[in-house]
């Protein structure tokens, strides 16, 4: 039995990057032999084995074969016979079908470390075809090396992939899980873009694609284009070192933009309210976690609201503060002033232009949760208050909390539309 390092901890390890796991690879070995030296089986789909000391990951050396559509279609052969160049064979991408054996020595059959040198992405073999979760694990890739490009051989292939339908076999958890991680690599939109050239975006995020070509104001947003907008206000959020449910927030702001009925562009009116719909049906669709689902509808419905704060009187930032249930969750209405930021600096020319709404908003809501709510009931009961008038008398004590700190009046319903 021969054992090797393999994929990530090798690829890694070259571009001088931390590893952080590592997979190893089994050549030789048969599963009894691994459960008599104690190797604990852990694989439901095929032999994989935590080792008894280290408890890292050990794969029996295996080749695969295409049965049937989908990811899930596939038979696998596990045995001694199994050669260390046919389990990489069946890897994704050359820099992750190098392996390292126990004396340091990097076996590289198929090319991985020219392409390292040469930062491409390149699939190994024809057999890349067989997985549809290959477009996406190499668009993430792509998102993590963001100065690597994807060789034109493999963009063809994965053309190739979403023409025959092999993107539609994808399932919701799969996609997500990809999606996600990709949304927390160093570009963003890299797999956004690398999703959109092979035409796969259009198959697992039809509401994000829709979005390209469509015009916007230029007076708000210098670079016009909607879906160019959006790789600029994810790729912000990177930057500011956004959570999960902020990045997702981003990419769901503007999605009613993509249905602005064609006469009215670029005017967007009442883009929030179908962008709020459409996320809905995203997260639905892909079955995204309650926290960022809840982050990108509230994110959607208020984002044009929070840019235009600054001109808000007392009562109107109440109002706003509100709708957000700011005062019961304010962990998750920081994160939509923050998802606001990336919006607000995601545009041509204005990444580094301040955002006072996000501080003045933080301020804001010190001020409303210092008032005694309780206090304030109380005080209102006593003068014969009950049911509604209670919670009148408690939204007026906020309001009055914040009549030295807000703007004297508040904008027309119109004003400043087109800004989101």
């Amino acid at each position: 039995m021969k054992r090797y390092l393999v994929g990530g901890a090798v690829r890694d390890a070259l571009l001088g990057l931390p590893v952080v796991d590592r997979d190893w690879v089994l050549v030789g070995a048969d599963v009894d032999a691994l459960v008599a030296a104690g190797y604990q089986p852990v694989g439901a789909d095929f032999p994989v084995f935590l080792h008894p000391e280290t408890h890292e990951e050990h794969a029996l050396a295996r080749t695969e074969r295409k049965t049937a559509p989908g990811y899930r279609g596939f038979a696998f052969r596990a045995d001694p016979g199994v050669t260390l160049e046919e389990d990489l064979l069946r890897r994704d991408l050359t820099i992750n079908a190098m392996a390292e054996d126990e004396d340091g020595r990097v076996i590289d059959p198929y090319g991985g470390r020219r392409d390292l040198e040469d930062k491409v992405l390149r699939h190994v073999s024809p057999a890349f075809a067989e997985d549809p979760v290959r477009i996406l694990r190499l668009a993430r890739f792509a998102a993590r090396h963001p100065d690597f490009r994807v060789a034109p051989g493999t963009t063809a292939l994965m053309r190739q992939m979403v023409e025959a339908g092999e993107a539609d076999a994808l399932v919701a958890e799969r996609v997500w899980r990809e999606l996600s991680r990709g949304l927390m690599e160093t570009r963003p939109s890299r797999m956004l873009e690398v999703l959109r050239e092979c035409g796969a975006l259009a198959r697992v995020l039809p509401e994000v694609d829709r979005l390209f070509g469509v015009p916007q104001r230029a007076d708000y947003h210098p670079e016009v284009d909607t879906g160019v907008h959006l790789l600029m206000v994810l790729d912000m959020a990177a930057r500011l070192g956004a959570s999960l449910a902020v990045r997702y927030a981003c990419l769901g702001h503007d999605l009613g933009k993509g249905t602005t009925p064609a006469h009215v562009l670029p005017q967007h009116l009442r883009h929030e309210e179908r962008s709020v719909a459409l996320v809905r049906q995203m997260s639905e669709r892909l079955r995204v976690d309650n926290a960022c689902r809840a982050l990108a509808e509230v994110t959607a419905r208020e984002h044009g609201n929070v840019h235009r704060s600054g001109e808000f009187g007392a009562a109107a930032l109440v109002r706003l503060l509100e709708r957000c249930d700011a005062l019961r969750r304010p962990d998750r209405f920081a994160e939509l002033l923050l998802a606001c930021e990336c919006d607000a600096r995601g545009r041509l020319g204005l990444e580094d232009k301040a955002y006072p709404q996000r501080e003045r908003l933080t301020d804001a809501l010190r001020r409303v949760a210092a008032v005694d709510a309780t206090a304030v009931a109380a005080a209102a009961a006593e003068r014969g208050a009950s049911g509604p008038a209670i919670g009148q008398a408690i939204h007026d004590a906020r309001v009055d909390a914040l009549r030295d700190f807000a703007a004297p009046s508040s904008p027309s319903p119109a004003s400043g539309r087109g800004s989101g």
